[in-house]
């Protein structure tokens, strides 16, 4: 006989976005490795998309520049909530090896929250891996949280 599914037993599969901020390309290719069938993030139910109105968790590599800040800005705004920020790479977290230059403003903290930064340069993808997997769980929280304040409003 089929079991009865309450409400909040069913996880959703979040969809993921990538963002590359302005970095060298080398995180952006680890980020791609993740979704080859060799480390297959997808078996952990993430499904990438390129449109933020459908993205859960955002992950972005690279700096924050004086350009691309108000599309980072964007960007995140336009993800409904619950949203995760996963800020991969130490350019991403810091503004790395490029912090100094003239145009860059940082890391992608100085523009927008990040909820899990993924160290390395380039980050490897057992990291970033790792990364979402602490993301859908952190989504899952934020999700649990918003559901029981909409109930204590509710009554």
């Amino acid at each position: 006989m089929a079991k009865l599914l309450k409400k909040g037993d069913v996880k959703k599969s979040p969809w993921i976005m990538h963002y590359d901020g302005s970095s060298c390309n080398g995180c952006d290719i680890e980020v791609l490795a993740c979704l080859t069938p060799i480390y297959d993030v997808e078996r952990f139910g993430v499904i990438n998309t390129g449109n933020p109105k459908h993205a859960d968790i955002l992950l972005i590599t690279g700096s924050v520049n004086h350009q691309n800040e108000a599309v980072v800005k964007q960007l995140y705004e336009q993800m409904s909530n619950p949203k995760v920020v996963v800020a991969i790479g130490i350019c991403a977290a810091n503004g790395g090896v490029f912090k100094d230059c003239y145009n860059i403003k940082g890391g992608v903290d100085t523009t927008i929250p990040v909820d899990i930064y993924v160290p390395g340069c380039a980050a490897r993808p057992e990291a970033i891996i790792d990364g979402v997997v602490r993301a859908i769980d952190l989504l899952q929280e934020k999700s649990e949280k918003m559901q029981r304040k909409g109930e204590k409003n509710e009554s």
